[in-house]
């Protein structure tokens, strides 16, 4: 798309997720996230009442007289958007593609990081990192992410979840809130997810399109798989067919789900046709 038509479309999104951000979910995310971590201050003489636990031993001993350690919340945090580029986000049956709701959810996310202050990083992956931007602040720095969000072409269509959350692990040395925005057609995740989950704050954001549920009755069918290129020939009359297809469907919801949860880690998902803004603003609540 050319400079005017880029520009177009991110004023567009950034019109539609900043009024969302300002008036809806920036004190839910407030609320959910701030204060969360606790940040060395200074070490004092220990006083009646103090916890023994915060004891410093090391000053205590150099000084013959007990003191403690002094923490205090984080008032700053850095968010890193991890957003699936691979060919399945190019796909939906109703007025958006998967690819449109990622972007709009992680540009609303932004937002609310903007409003409190707080960095936001971004990182594009397919079966390989393609784009990193490291965390800043500020509205030019949001709206950048929001214009390579609408604009990047990745080198692969496939998807490798594992290989981005270690590239996370290798970037982000102090602790961040961490969102993982994908439909999750992949698997051989759970065991970086477990690592990357005991450091981070971690959300997984599942966006799907209705007819991943099932496939309908519509005779024979010739489909692509947008990530490999495999084009075969699908029987969907066949019931065995399609039962096939949605347990295959619910087994990868469920590893989803499981992985997440085993890993200490948020977990929503989304329908294209839902409205995320109900979604974000439960999930925030329930974590609140």
């Amino acid at each position: 798309m050319d400079t005017k038509e880029l520009l177009k479309k991110v004023r567009k999104i950034e019109i539609k997720t900043r009024r969302l951000s300002d008036h809806v979910f920036g004190g839910e995310y407030h609320s959910t996230f701030k204060g969360r971590g606790m940040t060395f201050s200074e070490v004092r003489q220990y006083q009646f009442g103090d916890d023994v636990r915060s004891i410093d031993w090391n000053v205590t001993a150099r000084y013959n007289e007990p003191f403690v350690k002094v923490f205090e919340e984080e008032r700053e945090l850095t968010m890193m958007l991890m957003v699936d580029v691979s060919g399945s986000e190019l796909f939906g049956t109703t007025n958006e593609f998967k690819k449109t709701i990622l972007t709009e959810i992680s540009a609303t996310l932004a937002f609310s990081a903007l409003q409190n202050n707080d960095k936001v990083g971004l990182i594009l992956f397919s079966d390989e990192v393609e784009l990193f931007i490291p965390p800043k602040k500020g509205k030019s720095h949001v709206l950048r992410i929001i214009r390579e969000l609408l604009e990047f072409h990745p080198k692969s269509n496939k998807t490798n979840i594992a290989e981005a959350l270690k590239f996370l692990t290798n970037v982000m040395k102090k602790k961040a809130i961490v969102f993982v925005l994908s439909d999750f057609i992949a698997e051989d995740y759970d065991t970086t997810l477990r690592i990357v989950g005991n450091k981070h704050d971690v959300t997984g954001i599942r966006v799907y399109d209705e007819k991943e549920e099932y496939i309908p009755n519509l005779g024979m069918l010739q489909v692509e798989d947008a990530e490999t290129g495999e084009v075969r020939l699908v029987n969907t009359h066949s019931k065995k067919v399609r039962h096939e297809y949605w347990k295959y469907h619910l087994e990868r919801v469920d590893y989803f789900n499981d992985t997440f949860a085993k890993s200490g880690s948020g977990a929503m998902s989304c329908r294209v046709d839902e409205s995320y803004v109900k979604k974000l603003l439960g999930y925030f609540k329930r974590r609140a």
